[in-house]
């Protein structure tokens, strides 16, 4: 790992589970961006898969072939033990820079997202920036889900604030970064990100944006996703509630 004066301005971990092909472009913009803003950077593209699909996931072969034109491109690829909060620790453990964020590379939140989030970011005292969501192109059912989680989220947990949990970019400081103790396999890690920020006492800003919809593949998100969202609110806050405290 760097050493702290060497460290990049932002480390961008993109999620590229089973993105195919339309991950290149997304990645192209991304790094447009952060150029034009004059920030340096490390991507780091988590590309894992299951075991199963092994010969026929081509995700972790074309991110591969992206780093090779970038060196500050990094790729994280192996059988996957989890799902999506697992990738997203995978690849966190590997972020190096200043500031640390995260996004998926389907193309649904815009690249220049990273930007605006950061520049939010380091306008004031804060510890982690994020998204909210205006305006969504992926359906009233997905719309209706997220509306369910993030009032759940509320009820169980007073001291949450912000709104659209799942909501991405989210950006940290690496000092805050350092203070999350995650654990989630899940869906759940962003509900989990903003449990521990809000009873650890970080400083969020959030800014609006619009929700795409994806053309390429459907979502893997299931309205059943909610009852398991709920068993572990409730999980969380009957086992892992006194860690943050203050």
């Amino acid at each position: 790992m760097q050493t702290d004066n060497k460290a990049k301005d932002i480390s961008v971990v993109i999620l590229c589970y089973k993105a195919g092909e339309e991950v290149g472009a997304f990645v192209d913009e991304v790094r447009q961006s952060l150029t034009h803003r004059e920030l340096s950077y490390e991507l780091v593209l988590v590309a894992n898969y299951n075991a199963n699909e092994k010969d026929t996931d081509k995700t972790p072969a074309i991110v591969k072939r992206i780093a090779e034109r970038d060196l500050n491109i990094t790729v994280v690829s192996k059988v996957k033990e989890g799902g999506m909060g697992w990738d997203l620790r995978s690849g966190l453990l590997v972020a190096s820079g200043k500031t640390i964020a995260y996004i998926d590379g389907d193309g649904q939140m815009p690249a220049d997202d990273i930007v605006r989030v950061y520049d939010s970011l380091i306008s004031g005292p804060y510890d982690c920036a994020k998204t909210y969501r205006t305006k969504r192109g992926d359906g009233r059912k997905r719309g209706f889900i997220s509306f369910i989680y993030n009032t759940l989220l509320m009820v169980l947990f007073p001291k949450v604030s912000v709104g659209d949990a799942n909501a991405k970019p989210k950006i940290f400081t690496r000092k805050a970064f350092q203070k999350l103790r995650l654990t989630s396999p899940g869906w759940f890690i962003d509900a989990e990100i903003i449990i521990q920020g809000s009873y650890l006492g970080f400083q969020f800003v959030e800014i609006p944006t619009v929700f795409r919809e994806n053309k390429y593949r459907k979502s893997f998100v299931r309205p059943s996703a909610i009852f398991e969202f709920l068993w572990n609110l409730i999980l969380f806050r009957l086992t892992r509630m006194h860690e943050f405290k203050q």
